[in-house]
């Protein structure tokens, strides 16, 4: 049994290959800035669509600043809310009607 098992190795967490002759993939380096002045740094790979805007640290959106990256529109529709959808087939006083009709309702059951 001695024979099979591994003494002063853990399973899984390390290699025993070297790195040398390995060479990783052509990246490149992109800034972006805030409005604020902020300079952001993010590395991509030379091939990957970079896109306009990146969220900064500070939680604030960081626009490209050199034209070297492949900068598409988005031209896709905003995302509408349910509210949104709601309001396109109700107005606003016809919404305030059925939920006092609503409320009446469950104020006449909890009467009983």
């Amino acid at each position: 049994m001695s024979d099979r098992s591994l003494r002063g190795m853990r399973l899984g967490s390390q290699s025993m290959e070297t790195e040398s002759g390995v060479e990783p993939a052509p990246r490149q380096r992109v800034e972006y800035r805030t409005e604020d002045g902020e300079r952001l740094f993010v590395t991509f790979a030379q091939e990957a669509e970079i896109p306009a805007t990146w969220p900064a640290k500070s939680g604030k959106e960081a626009f490209l600043v050199s034209g070297e990256g492949k900068v598409e529109e988005n031209n896709e529709k905003p995302v509408r809310t349910h509210w949104d959808m709601l309001l396109e087939r109700r107005s606003v006083e016809e919404l305030e009607e059925t939920l006092q009709q609503r409320l009446d309702i469950y104020r006449e059951r909890h009467a009983i």
